[in-house]
């Protein structure tokens, strides 16, 4: 792993997501971008001082040079270090698994895919609400014609943590998520934004073609955007809409889908996520649940525990993990992973990458329309 360190919610998240389903084992680390903190940070989580690194350049060139050198490296630090530390681990033939965004420009994203291709290692990308198998069951029952062509499809993600300016109370996470040298040029449109963007075409199935966005940093002196609201145009000719806020008081993580088609609409909300109601055209609503008989083979593929056992977000994310892992073994023995497994990978990072590059550009138009 490098980064998530002392201090850091995310890298917990993503170590705990690994081990789950006892695919991984952490046997390396540049935790933290201070060398102290660094081997701190590996004390504290059991690494062996001679796999404990003080940055990420000394890893690559240890791992690399031992027999038992790490197959993966989990990236979980600020956006603008992806690129440099992904590229690396990737041409010293590591996977790379990396949180999200992949990268901050386009241009990087597009390198980083060549790169991935060049060394063909995996390079998958942490949307993780896409490992709920409720969401895996929408993603089926569009897949398999149920609601019909899609014709609209609706996304929200609203949270209210940065209502106020804690950027500037020395909160770690707020201070670089509001910094455009650290997170680029999106601020909740990146951060939360990108989740509900990939959401959105995963479940639908649809490619964006155009987007218009209305971007606005509603707290004093913040220098990137912490409330989006933006109108989408699909390729298919369906049209949908994106709010993605972190001012929204009342909001803890409100992360919503609606997917319409013209014969029946699917509802999936994150809060109740073992939960997912379809109505048929013309039909009373039906409450699909994990446990139920229509229950698909992809939701069942992403469940761990009995009907009736709530499921949550770290599952969800241990989805991801054990199908980078599934894609790994694969790997190891020339072969392809199975047709269920379907981790978000560098084209899906690159895609949220143009996504926020596009909404900057159309907010700072005046909110025009602008092809991705």
């Amino acid at each position: 792993m490098v980064g998530g360190g002392q201090g850091a919610f995310i890298g917990a998240v993503h170590r705990i997501a690994a081990r789950l389903d006892d695919e991984y084992e952490l046997c390396a680390g540049a935790l933290s971008s201070d060398p102290e903190r660094a081997l701190a940070s590996a004390k504290e989580v059991g690494l062996a001082a001679d796999r404990s690194y003080s940055n990420y350049e000394a890893m690559v060139a240890g791992e690399s040079a031992r027999e038992d050198g790490i197959e993966a490296v989990a990236i979980v630090t600020p956006n603008h270090t992806h690129y440099a530390i992904a590229k690396a681990f990737l041409m010293a033939g590591i996977h790379v698994i990396c949180d999200k965004p992949m990268t901050v420009t386009v241009e990087e994203a597009e390198s980083l895919q060549e790169t991935a291709r060049n060394a063909e290692r995996i390079l998958a990308v942490t949307y993780n609400y896409t490992g709920y198998p409720m969401v895996r069951q929408a993603r089926a029952m569009v897949e398999h014609g149920e609601l019909g062509a899609i014709r609209v499809v609706q996304v929200q993600y609203a949270q209210d943590w940065l209502s106020e300016a804690i950027e500037s109370t020395g909160q770690k996470q707020a201070a670089w998520r509001t910094d455009p040298t650290k997170s680029g040029a999106g601020g909740c449109i990146g951060d939360i934004g990108t989740h509900a963007y990939h959401l959105a075409c995963f479940v639908s199935g649809l490619k964006l073609e155009a987007l218009c966005a209305d971007l606005s940093a509603f707290v004093d002196g913040r220098r990137l955007d912490d409330n989006a609201h933006l109108l989408l145009r699909f390729t298919s000719g369906a049209k949908g809409m994106l709010w993605a806020s972190q001012v929204a008081v009342g909001n803890e993580n409100n992360l919503r889908l609606g997917v319409y088609g013209d014969k029946g609409g699917l509802a999936w909300r994150q809060q109740q996520p073992n939960e997912l109601t379809f109505t048929p055209l013309g039909e009373a609503p039906r409450l699909i649940t994990r446990g139920s008989p229509a229950a698909d083979d992809a939701t069942l593929s992403a469940t761990r525990i009995p009907a009736g056992h709530p499921e949550g977000y770290l599952e969800a994310f241990a989805t991801i993990y054990r199908e980078v892992a599934a894609a790994i073994h694969a790997a190891r023995d020339g072969q392809t992973a199975g047709s269920n497994i379907m981790f978000p990978r560098g084209a899906d990072g690159a895609a949220g990458v143009a996504f926020v590059d596009a909404a900057v550009r159309s907010s700072a138009a005046g909110c025009t329309w602008v092809e991705l």
